[in-house]
């Protein structure tokens, strides 16, 4: 169902959450929703894939949660869980194979406390463009992302490992990934200039199955985007 449209206000909520699988409530451009696509891939579980229209959302989706967010994760019995880390740790706990978090409570706890510094990136990601098309003076906000993706660059070299958290890829790779995929969209690729080891790890993700699988190309994160940022989000674009 990943490839359907989204489901608007007046639409017909979809059938039960078949046994054996797990219902993902996403929207297509959501880096947020991403995150829970990326775990749902990389750990090979059986899912779906519900899309909603987030300016019109459909009674039957506020039901299941009020609050009108994606992810969402819908199982069969109609439990339901949301918010992006917390529906990718359940996925991780629920199902123990291709386990993306560590064992080890101290290296689970390290994961955490770097998505917490991370969270405080995200919202250049969105300030700079806004603000550029604004027309405000953005000079302090880029000077501030240069900083925290040079100390991004910093921790992979002193690491000395391929990825954020060892040699291969683990939870917090993918809670990072979907800002870094919307880059070239967001006119923010220049700010990794100087920045050679998160260069690299770029490139390594851009490699990774579960990657491949949930990305959009460029051009089409910018069709959406032009739409968002016009007041008139097309959660259709491309199909």
């Amino acid at each position: 169902m990943s490839t359907q449209k989204s489901f608007a206000k007046g639409s017909t909520a979809p059938g039960p959450v078949p046994e054996g699988t797990i219902r993902l409530y996403s929207m297509r451009f959501c880096p947020f929703a991403q995150r829970a696509r990326l775990v749902l891939q990389a750990k090979g579980i059986k899912h779906d894939v519900v899309n909603i229209n987030l300016k019109e959302k459909p009674d039957w989706f506020l039901e299941k949660n009020p609050l009108g967010l994606v992810p969402t994760l819908e199982t069969p019995s109609g439990q339901v869980i949301y918010e992006s880390p917390i529906t990718c740790e359940y996925l991780d706990e629920v199902y123990p194979d291709n386990k993306l978090l560590p064992s080890d409570p101290f290296e689970k706890a390290q994961q955490k406390m770097m998505l917490e510094c991370y969270s405080k990136v995200v919202p250049y990601f969105y300030k700079i463009p806004m603000g550029k098309r604004s027309g405000e003076d953005v000079s302090a906000l880029e000077g501030e992302l240069k900083e925290k993706l040079a100390k991004l660059n910093e921790h992979l070299k002193t690491k000395k490992s391929n990825y954020m958290a060892g040699d291969s890829i683990t939870m917090i790779d993918y809670m990072m990934w979907p800002w870094f995929e919307r880059m070239e969209g967001m006119q923010l690729k220049h700010f990794l200039d100087g920045t050679p080891e998160l260069k690299k790890w770029i490139e390594r993700m851009l490699e990774d199955p579960a990657v491949k699988e949930t990305m959009h190309a460029p051009d089409t994160h910018i069709g959406f985007y032009t739409s968002y940022i016009a007041g008139k989000a097309d959660y259709d674009y491309g199909l």
